[in-house]
C-alpha cells in the first residue's frame, strides 16, 4: 500500500516530524477520538482515524528506517 493511499490530505507534510513529534500527536488524536466516539460522532471519528493512520504510518516508517541503520542488530549473532 502506497502512503499516498492512506494519508488524511488535510494532515499536511510528516516526514519531517522527530518520533516523539508522531507519538504525541497519536496519542492526542487517540484522546479526541475518545471524545468523538462519546460525543457519537461517527463522520468526526472516521476523519481523527484517518488522521491517525497517516502519523502511524510516518512513526512506522521512521522506526523502519533507525532499524536498517542500526544494522549491528543483525550483526550482533553470528551462527555460522
Amino acid at each position: 500500500m502506497f502512503h499516498n493511499e492512506i494519508e488524511h490530505p488535510f494532515v499536511g507534510d510528516l516526514q519531517d516530524l522527530t518520533l516523539d513529534q508522531l507519538s504525541e500527536k497519536i496519542n492526542e488524536l487517540h484522546r479526541k477520538l475518545g471524545l468523538a466516539q462519546r460525543m457519537s460522532n461517527a463522520h468526526l471519528c472516521d476523519q481523527i482515524r484517518l488522521a491517525i493512520n497517516s502519523y502511524q504510518y510516518w512513526y512506522r516508517k521512521k522506526i523502519q528506517e533507525e532499524a536498517d541503520e542500526d544494522n549491528s542488530y543483525y550483526t550482533k549473532i553470528d551462527i555460522t
